[in-house]
C-alpha cells in the first residue's frame, strides 16, 4: 500500500490500473472481478472512489483495523505535502513575496479541469437525456454559485433518471442483511457537526462541517469537488484568492494518491488568521472531514452490496448523477478561467495543456513540474 500511495499518479482511472497490477496480479489480495465490483460500488457512493476502493480491499482482506490502516497509509503522503504547500504559500504571502512562480501552472490547472470535463463526459454521458441534464447542470452551476446548489443538482439528476428504472435489466435479487451502525455514525456526525458549527461559529468546527458535508454529497471523484470548493472557499467565504486555489489544484495534479487531498491545502489556508498552529489544525481537520463520510459509507454498504446492486433504481440513478457531475466540471473550467487575465498567452497555455493531455502520453506530474520550474526561472 505504501508503494501505491507514493506512485499512483493520474486520478481514479490510473489508480484502478495500478490496483489491478499490485493487488490482483502481484499480491493476489482479491480477484480481478472482486476489484472491479468493489470499484463499481464506490462509483455509486459519494466520496473519493479510489480511496473507498482501497479501503474496501483492506476491509475484505483484514477487517476494519486493516481498512483504517490502509486508508491512513493511502492518504497521508499527499495530504502532508499539500499542507506543507499551504504553509509555504501562506509564508510567502505574509512576507509580501509575489506568487509569480505559479503564473504558468494557473492556466495549466484550467487545462486540467477542461480535460477532466471532456474525459468524464465522454465516458459517462451517452444518451440525449444525459446530455440535456449535463448542459442544464453546467448552466445552473455557473450562474447559481451557492454551495448548496451542487448537492441539490446531484440529487435532482439522480432522481430524474431513477424514474426510468424500468429500462434497466431485471436481475435476480439476493437477501440483504443490513447493519446500521456505520450509517448511524455517518448521520450522527453530519448532524452534530452542523449543530456545533451553527452554535459555536468556531472556524475549525465550521471547516469540519463544510468538508464533511461536501464529502457526503459529492459523487464522481476529485474533479467534481473542484467547483464546489471554488464556490464555497473562494467566492462565497473568501478564504483563498483565485490564484492560490488554482496553484494548489495544479500542485495536487503532480502528486500521487487521492485528488481529495487538495482539501488539506484548502483547510490549511482557510486557518491563516490563527497562525501556523491553526493552519496545521485546519489541514488535519479538513483531511479527516473530507474522507470520513466516504469511509463510513463504504463500511456500511459493503456488507450488503451484493443485494443492493441488483436494484434497477440504483443502476438507473447513476446516469443522472454522472451527467450532473460532468456538467459541474464543465462549469468549473469556465469559472476557474475567469480570475486569470484573459490574454492569448494564458488561453494558449490552457489549450496546450488540454492538447498535451489528450494526444500525448506525457504524465501530468511532468507537465506541472515543468510549469513550476519555468515559473521559478522566469517569474515575470
Amino acid at each position: 500500500m505504501a508503494t501505491l500511495s507514493l506512485t499512483a499518479f493520474g486520478g481514479p482511472q490510473a489508480h484502478i490500473a495500478m490496483m489491478l497490477r499490485t493487488m490482483v496480479e502481484k499480491r493476489r489480495y482479491v480477484t480481478e472481478q472482486e476489484l472491479l465490483e468493489l470499484n463499481a460500488l464506490c462509483q455509486i457512493l459519494p466520496g473519493p472512489s479510489s480511496t473507498q476502493t482501497i479501503t474496501a480491499i483492506g476491509y475484505k482482506v483484514g477487517g476494519p483495523n486493516l481498512a483504517y490502516l490502509t486508508l491512513l497509509v493511502w492518504i497521508a503522503p499527499a495530504a502532508l505535502i499539500m499542507i506543507a504547500a499551504a504553509l509555504v504559500i501562506s509564508f510567502l504571502g505574509s512576507k509580501g513575496a509575489p506568487l509569480g512562480f505559479t503564473r504558468f501552472i494557473q492556466p495549466m490547472a484550467v487545462g486540467f479541469v477542461a480535460f477532466a470535463a471532456w474525459r468524464i463526459s465522454s465516458k459517462v454521458v451517452h444518451t440525449k437525456g444525459g446530455i440535456v441534464i449535463m448542459v442544464f447542470s453546467a448552466i445552473l452551476a455557473f450562474f447559481f454559485r451557492s454551495p448548496w446548489v451542487f448537492p441539490v443538482l446531484l440529487l435532482a439528476g439522480g432522481s430524474l433518471t431513477a424514474i426510468r428504472f424500468y429500462q434497466q435489466p431485471i436481475l435476480e435479487k439476493v437477501p440483504m442483511k443490513v447493519e446500521w451502525a456505520n450509517f448511524l455514525l455517518f448521520i450522527g456526525v453530519f448532524v452534530a457537526a452542523a449543530l456545533l458549527g451553527r452554535y459555536t461559529q468556531l472556524r475549525a468546527v465550521l471547516l469540519f462541517e463544510n468538508f464533511y458535508r461536501n464529502g457526503s454529497l459529492i459523487f464522481g471523484g476529485g474533479q467534481v469537488l473542484i467547483p464546489v470548493m471554488y464556490t464555497e472557499f473562494v467566492e462565497f467565504k473568501g478564504y483563498l484568492q483565485p490564484k492560490e486555489f488554482l496553484s494548489g489544484f495544479a500542485m495536487v495534479q503532480a502528486l500521487p494518491g487521492p485528488v481529495f487531498s487538495f482539501c488539506s491545502y484548502i483547510g490549511a489556508l482557510s486557518m491563516r488568521p490563527y497562525g501556523w498552529t491553526g493552519q496545521l489544525v485546519g489541514g488535519v481537520i479538513s483531511t479527516i472531514a473530507i474522507f470520513l463520510p466516504g469511509t463510513f459509507l463504504i463500511f456500511f454498504v459493503i456488507r450488503f452490496w451484493e443485494g443492493l446492486r441488483k436494484y434497477r433504481v440504483i443502476q438507473a440513478s447513476l446516469e443522472g448523477i454522472n451527467a450532473v457531475g460532468s456538467g459541474m466540471v464543465c462549469a468549473a473550467a469556465i469559472m476557474l478561467y475567469h480570475p486569470i487575465e484573459n490574454t492569448p498567452y494564458n488561453f494558449g497555455l490552457v489549450v496546450a495543456t488540454f492538447a498535451l493531455l489528450q494526444w500525448t502520453k506525457i504524465p501530468a506530474p511532468a507537465l506541472i513540474l515543468t510549469g513550476l520550474v519555468v515559473g521559478l526561472l522566469f517569474p515575470g
